[in-house]
């Protein structure tokens, strides 16, 4: 219910923005907006204020809105109101009334990131769980539990770390911007920090995927080796393991955190069969040792030991919290960099160079929604910001459908002085709506091949 819930919420408010942008500036213009429309089919909701002409309507439909227009192209308009229609407007009217819709999606992001910056969000600390073994950051020479406390990509300047989730954002964009990424750690226990460089410029963009923080072998930040709840009938209460005990070795390999302790229980296959081992454990202050046997869970076709337990304890989490001007600066800063990113995404699906699996539709962003919302107002904050920079940039896009493809014929009427003819309109609309059905069929597939996965 949670997540129906804060599905609707976001796709009614980001589209309510959106079309707001679109009416707000069409009045300033001059324009007479006949109806105001935010989701289709047969009205749920309508009213008209008293003295305006334009009639506000809420759809049955929650996937989309639209603001209806004065328009000669559409249907007669009086001679004393063609001045009020859209379709005689100036060419920069006409684009500022198109454009407008995306950049009010843009303009939303940067409200709502500086919102979380204000307000502050708990994060996990920039602490390194141990590296995936045969990653980029075993290669770098990291073990696990050192704290990043500054970095920077190729060509910037190195910058406080607050959070591990800022962490993650630099290994994604120099993932895809194919720049390494140097980091300053302080290593546990040697009171001394030294750099390391984490060679991002290997990592191919078709990797950009959700197996990329394991390509680069940073999955998570640092959790204690414990365990955690045990399931009934699994292979850990075989075993004889409960809920805090502490794994200090498995076999002759130490432990240092919870990451490693779940690669080594994946690992437990030779032959196609699980390998007891033996653990090292404390509980209560006493140390014991348990042989464990896992169990065989197919993923992606392949065979990985399972126990049934949750494992690892909670991160160490920081407050990240901003004044108002910084807090405003990054909300700016924040939205332009996941603008520019989804336009290198969307680049690198055209030519080939990123998998289609990053395009997602409407099953995984409920899924997201429901999720954000089940760990409070900021992550859900966070998510609307990710959502609505989606929604402005996708819709800049140069296709005939989209604002952007609008955009692109005003763009050959302002060089050529003259409209694009009607013919060669329908063309392009029938090309857009076809590139569009095309993508929106990938992104169905992708959300359907998660949820069964």
């Amino acid at each position: 219910m949670l997540t129906l819930v804060a599905f609707i919420v976001a796709l009614g408010l980001l589209i309510a923005i959106h079309e707001y942008g679109h009416y707000r500036v069409a009045v300033a213009c001059g324009v007479k907006v006949l109806r105001f429309s935010v989701g289709f089919g047969k009205p749920l909701l309508r009213w008209q204020p008293k003295g305006s002409s334009t009639e506000f309507v809420l759809g049955v439909f929650p996937l989309g809105g639209y603001v209806k227009m004065l328009d000669e192209r559409e249907a007669p308009v009086p001679e004393e109101e063609r001045h009020l229609a859209f379709n005689t407007q100036p060419l920069r009217s006409r684009a500022a009334i198109v454009v407008a819709g995306p950049v009010a999606n843009l303009l939303l992001a940067v409200l709502l990131y500086t919102a979380v910056n204000w307000m502050g969000v708990e994060h996990p600390q920039a602490q390194l769980a141990s590296p995936v073994p045969g990653s980029l950051a075993q290669a770098a020479g990291l073990q696990g539990g050192e704290k990043v406390l500054q970095a920077r990509l190729d060509g910037e300047a190195l910058a406080p770390v607050r959070s591990f989730e800022e962490l993650r954002w630099l290994m994604t964009r120099g993932a895809l911007d194919g720049r390494d990424l140097t980091v300053l750690i302080d290593q546990p226990g040697r009171h001394r920090t030294r750099e390391v460089t984490l060679e991002l410029s290997r990592v191919s963009a078709r990797d950009a995927d959700a197996q990329l923080f394991r390509k680069i072998g940073i999955v998570g930040p640092w959790t204690r080796p414990v365990v955690g709840d045990v399931m009934a009938g699994s292979a850990a209460e075989r075993a004889g393991l409960r809920k805090g005990d502490v794994v200090m070795a498995v076999g002759d390999t130490p432990v240092v955190d919870g990451q490693q302790l779940r690669e080594l229980i994946r690992d437990s296959v030779r032959a196609g069969q699980p390998v007891a081992r033996s653990w090292q454990m404390e509980r209560n202050g006493a140390a014991l040792r348990l042989e464990v046997l896992p169990e065989l869970r197919l993923e992606n076709g392949q065979p990985v030991a399972r126990i049934g337990a949750y494992i690892g304890g909670p991160p160490e989490f920081v407050t990240v919290r901003y004044g108002f001007f910084e807090g405003l600066w990054r909300g700016a800063v924040r939205t332009w960099e996941v603008s520019a990113l989804t336009l290198r995404m969307l680049g690198k699906m055209v030519v080939g160079e990123a998998s289609l699996k990053n395009l997602t539709g409407p099953i995984t962003i409920a899924d997201y929604a429901g999720k954000s919302a089940s760990l409070g107002l900021t992550q859900y904050l966070v998510f609307l910001a990710l959502i609505s920079v989606s929604l402005g940039v996708l819709n800049l896009l140069p296709l005939p459908v989209l604002d952007g493809g609008h955009l692109m014929y005003y763009l050959w009427e302002g060089v050529t002085g003259r409209s694009i003819s009607t013919a060669w309109m329908e063309r392009l609309q029938r090309g857009g709506v076809a590139i569009l059905l095309v993508m929106m069929s990938i992104a169905l597939f992708n959300d359907v091949t998660r949820l069964l996965g």
